[in-house]
Order: structure tokens, then sequence, then C-alpha cells
């Protein structure tokens, strides 16, 4: 396997890097773009525009659409507006693109208009995003989810509160203990032996829809105070079982789905694990403990770490700023060697591309910048000196104009 630790490799788990350019007797990195002062003043060997391979899957660059819920599906479909959405994304430029939080069971929808991949009826519509993302170059990967103790909410804009009762839309959530994430909100129904082996059955089933669908990548979300993250952190998990108290019992539940999931992949896919790095609230979840996490979910198989934080409580105080959470992607990409991904107010192509020269992650993952900017990559691989990537359809006419 290679070392994550070290920024002189654009392959993982094994494979053979592609000639340097200088082996190739050009002056022109791996992924065509200049080496002028304009682009890096020591060119360094991989940057945001160089391919990366993870087992047999290739990416072009390290640039990714984040996984961002819509809130627009009914009974869990897929529908035009997230073929639109990501396919003009996957269009623009990116390497890869991660259909948003997918959940495996109806009731693990954070809201009643959450994607969902729970029967086999919503193959199909998935399948659908899957090909045309890979028509455009780039890669299509889901993020298989449940929501725990945080489902059963109104969408974003119409307030995001907790729907309580039937009536309002709302139904029974479960969680590793019976705490509420918001004080005033029902209990969850705290999951027993029996609850815990049909959610590991549902994202089993929900792999064998997702590879029938034609994605490449799965990630697993374990953040954001959703059902995994919910039983690694001791101020949502206080179990007194073999899944609860010590640290090796709260990962028992989530490296056991993991490790399914895993299993199930073909040995040539990725499979990644969104995490929150830490709850910024004393007394929970830290890096420390996601730094030792990460190891394990390295013997796993797991391929890369998707480095995120926080969202546990609503009451955790959150020093928001540029890359705020890099310096968790670079701890746990050098303690815990294995890859990772960068995201939070990464917005600038230069800092992107810093992320990845100076070795803090892997990936860049790029959120609300992608909402704002669809065409973020391709406006990136002009700002660091390189071709942008036009779609034909569009790219006759802009060079043209530009010329």
């Amino acid at each position: 396997m290679q070392n994550p630790g070290s920024s002189e490799t654009n392959t993982a788990k094994g494979h053979e890097a592609p000639a340097t350019p200088a082996q190739e007797g050009s002056h022109s990195a791996a992924h065509g773009c200049p080496a002028g002062a304009q682009h890096d003043r020591e060119v360094p060997e991989i940057d945001l525009l160089s391919p990366l391979t993870i087992r047999s899957v290739t990416l072009r660059n390290r640039i990714v659409v984040s996984p961002m819920c819509q809130y627009s599906s009914d009974d869990g479909l897929a529908n035009d507006w997230h073929l639109v959405h990501l396919g003009g994304r996957a269009a623009g430029g990116v390497g890869l693109v991660v259909v948003e939080a997918t959940a495996v069971t109806p009731e693990g929808r954070i809201t009643p208009k959450d994607m969902g991949i729970w029967g086999d009826q919503h193959i199909e519509p998935l399948a659908r995003i899957a090909r045309f993302v890979h028509s455009q170059g780039a890669i299509a990967g889901v993020q298989l989810a449940h929501a725990g103790r945080k489902a059963s909410c109104d969408v974003p804009w119409l307030g995001g509160a907790r729907l309580k009762t039937p009536e309002s839309g709302g139904w029974t959530v479960v969680g590793p203990s019976a705490v509420p994430f918001r004080e005033g909100d029902p209990p969850p129904v705290a999951l027993e032996e029996a609850g815990l082996n049909d959610i590991v059955l549902a994202f089993e089933k929900a792999v064998g829809r997702a590879l029938a669908a034609g994605f490449q990548l799965i990630e697993v979300h374990a953040a954001h105070g959703y059902l995994l993250h919910e039983f690694l952190s001791p101020l949502s998990n206080l179990r007194t079982d073999h899944y609860g108290g010590s640290l090796e019992n709260r990962m028992r539940f989530p490296l056991r789905v993991c490790e399914r999931v895993r299993a199930l992949v073909p040995a040539g896919l990725p499979v990644f694990v969104r995490i929150s790095a830490t709850d910024w609230v004393e007394g929970g979840w830290d890096i420390e403990h996601s730094v030792v996490f990460a190891r394990q979910l390295q013997t796993l198989g797991i391929d890369l770490i998707d480095c995120s934080s926080g969202a546990l409580t609503p009451t955790a105080r959150i020093p928001v700023g540029k890359g705020f959470q890099v310096p968790f992607a670079r701890r746990i990409r050098s303690e815990s060697q294995i890859l990772t991904g960068a995201v939070g107010l990464i917005t600038e192509a230069a800092h992107a591309n810093e992320i990845i020269t100076s070795g803090d992650a892997d990936l860049v993952f790029i959120a609300r910048e992608m909402l704002r900017e669809p065409y973020w990559a391709l406006k990136a691989q002009t700002e660091l000196g390189a071709q942008a990537s036009w779609p034909m359809q569009y790219g006759y006419a802009v060079k043209r104009r530009a010329n």
C-alpha cells in the first residue's frame, strides 16, 4: 500500500504510478498542465489537477463534489433536479461526484424529502445519474447514510424542526441511546441487537443497489451527528453493553457496518468513510479518537477518510474559518497512514492546490462553492495554468470567443 504521508505518489492500493513528466521527457504535469512559473514555482509532482488512482478507479483530478442534500426527492427517488444538479458539475470538470446522503431505510432519512436507496425502485433513477456523470469523464459515487436521532425533520428552508408526530409527517427515530438531539424533542428509541442487525442488513442491501446502479465508489456516512457518529461519541452513546462505554466498544457498530460494506464492494472499487473528526465539545469525540478510528478503518480496507467535523450537538462552538478542518485531514493522513479528503470553506483554487501540494490531503471536497459556481473546476484549471477541459458542446464556442 502507498504511504499517504508522501505527496510523491498518485496511486493507492499497490497500483504503479504513471510515468513522471521527467520520465516522459516532457515539461508538462501528468494532467497536461504547463509547468511554468504561473502554475507552481517548484512544479510539484502532485497537485490539484493530478489524477489519483485508488484501486482500479482513476479520478482525473483531485476535485470532488461533496455530497450535499437537496431535499428534493419523493419517496426517496432521484429525479430531474438531481440529474441536472450533479450532471452539470460532472460536465464542469471535477474528478468525482458524490451523490448526497442516501438513506438505507425510510426511517433513516433526515427529512421526508431525502434521497433513498432502500428499495429496488431507486436503482434506475440513480443509474441515470451515474451514467451521465461517467459520460462526462467524472467518477460517480454515492454516500450511504442513516440519520439516527436526527431523522424525521422538516426541510431546512421550512425551518428544519423535528417532525414529532405522524400527523406532521414524522416518524419514530432510533439511536444508540434515548438521548434526543435537541432538548424538548422526543427521545430516540435505543436500538437493541435485532434493530442493529436490521440496519446492517439495510446497508448491505444498499450496497447491492448502488453497484447495480453503476456507482464506482461508495462512501459510508459516519459524520455530522447521524447514526454511526452517534455510536462513536460519548455524548450520544450512553450504552452499558458491548456497544458503549470504552472507545473500542463505541467504535464497534460503525466498524461492523464499514466492514460489511467493504466486504460487499468489489476489490477494484474504493470505499470512503466520512467522519466528524471532532464534536467541538469538551468530553466528546475528538481528533485523537478519530486517528484511532481511521487506523481501524484502514485495516478493514477502507481507502480514504473524508474529514469533516461537528453537528453532533446544537450547542457546539465551532471556529469556522478558511480551511478550518484541513488540519484534521493532515493529521489523520499522517498518523493513520490512510488517504484523506479535506472539506470546509475551501473556495479558492490556489488554496485547494496548496492543500494537495503540501500533503495535507489527497482530495479536496468542495460543497457550497460548487453551488455558487458549477464550473469551479474548469476555472481552477485556468487559474492553475492548465487548458480548461470544457465539454465539446461548450468548448468550441468558449475557446473561439477567447481567441
